[in-house]
């Protein structure tokens, strides 16, 4: 690959990731704030990220991968994407909100899986070519997070110009993405597809393994914890005082560049079941962190809160994605990261959303929440699974 095709995919997950984090972690105060939304409906939002995951395999099975090259299609949705973002802003009502951020999802959402075809593409050597481009997402992430923090976007009625920002930025990388290298369909148009082959169920016969089976259903409940720090982490930090919460809640992807470097040697000293289980220990610690820190002298639960996101993410999704693929062999490495996927970011975080919303709503008294009570329901939900995993890994080994 040459320095010109990996600088071009540089820009191109940096664009990607900026768009993202430029709403998504303050969309729960944007709404909660400036429309005045319910935990539920701050939920229901969040969960059209789940939707739109559960429907992109098809667009990329159905679309993608038969007709057009990855890059056109990129440039379109993004372009398109541009418009939605900027009518977002311009909402007043939930009701109107709503149907806009369904619609932002269903054309975003895909675009994760393009920009990955775009860049494999043009590597010959995955495993060393895609972890330095695939960084400068994670990079673009931190670097919105910070902006929106240094303009204090969230302690003001401003918060409307972050969808502001994503749109211009989605405009950007529409165009740029018409300047992407080539990336032509995989498949031919005439080729027989199933929904089977589209939402990789080929690889459901890797759930015959009780281990492995077990671990799929850990993946789907983990995601309804999960779903509370994506949700209601951001509204819960500017409530306690945090100052620029956006900015220091990307230091959880610093964190998270930070365990992706440990987690080779921690996987080859401790093996794949123990990260797992780390993984677990670290969101439960995360909760009750949130739970008692506040911003005087437990400022410092808030901030570990915060840095624990990189064992949190690296050790429990990132292994458990190297874990479905050595369960999965040659054949269905594909089909078993999609179903995966699925189960996850589709199934699981779905659910949580929902849940997330209603507890939040159940613990506020006349706008005021009792957040002590909401972070301990993802903590116990933590703690239940980390202790189910605990005692199947424990009794396989007899």
């Amino acid at each position: 690959m040459s320095t010109n095709t990996r600088f071009q995919l540089m820009v191109m997950m940096f664009l990607e990731f900026l768009i993202w984090g430029s709403w998504y972690v303050t969309m729960g105060t944007y709404l909660g704030t400036n429309l005045q939304a319910t935990g539920v409906q701050i939920g229901l939002a969040y969960q059209t990220v789940s939707i739109g995951a559960i429907i992109a395999p098809f667009f990329i099975g159905l679309i993608a991968d038969r007709f057009f090259p990855a890059q056109r299609i990129l440039g379109v949705l993004h372009l398109l994407g541009a418009v939605v973002l900027y009518l977002l802003g311009q909402q007043t009502t939930f009701t109107n909100f709503y149907p806009l951020i369904l619609i932002y999802m269903l054309l975003y959402m895909p675009t994760l899986a393009l920009v990955n075809a775009v860049a494999f593409k043009q590597m010959s050597d995955t495993a060393k070519e895609f972890p330095p481009v695939r960084v400068l997402g994670t990079i673009g992430w931190i670097v919105v997070g910070n902006v929106i923090a240094y303009l204090a976007l969230e302690k003001s009625q401003s918060l409307d110009k972050t969808f502001l920002m994503g749109a211009g930025t989605s405009a950007i990388l529409g165009v740029y993405s018409f300047f992407l290298p080539n990336t032509p369909p995989p498949k031919s148009k005439d080729e027989k597809i199933s929904v089977r082959d589209i939402l990789g169920l080929e690889a459901l016969g890797m759930l015959k393994n009780p281990s492995y089976l077990i671990f799929f259903i850990g993946s789907i409940l983990v995601c309804i914890p999960l779903s509370f720090y994506y949700n209601f982490a951001n509204p819960f930090l500017n409530e306690a005082g945090m100052v620029g919460a956006a900015g220091k809640m990307s230091w959880g992807q610093i964190s998270e560049i930070g365990f992706m470097l440990v987690l080779p040697v921690a996987l080859v000293r401790y093996g794949i079941k123990k990260i797992l289980l780390v993984g677990m220990l670290a969101w439960m610690l995360r909760y009750v962190c949130f739970a008692y820190g506040d911003a005087g002298a437990n400022y410092w639960m808030l901030i570990l809160g915060i840095i624990l996101h990189g064992v949190c993410y690296d050790f429990f999704f990132v292994t458990g994605q190297i874990y479905t693929e050595q369960q999965a062999g040659v054949r269905f490495k594909s089909s078993a990261q999609g179903m995966i996927t699925l189960a996850t970011y589709g199934i699981g975080m779905f659910i949580g959303s929902y849940i997330s919303g209603y507890v939040v709503d159940m613990y506020n008294d006349n706008g005021v929440h009792n957040w002590t009570s909401i972070w301990m329901v993802p903590a116990g939900l933590a703690l239940v699974i980390l202790l189910g995993f605990a005692f199947f890994f424990k009794s396989e080994k007899k």
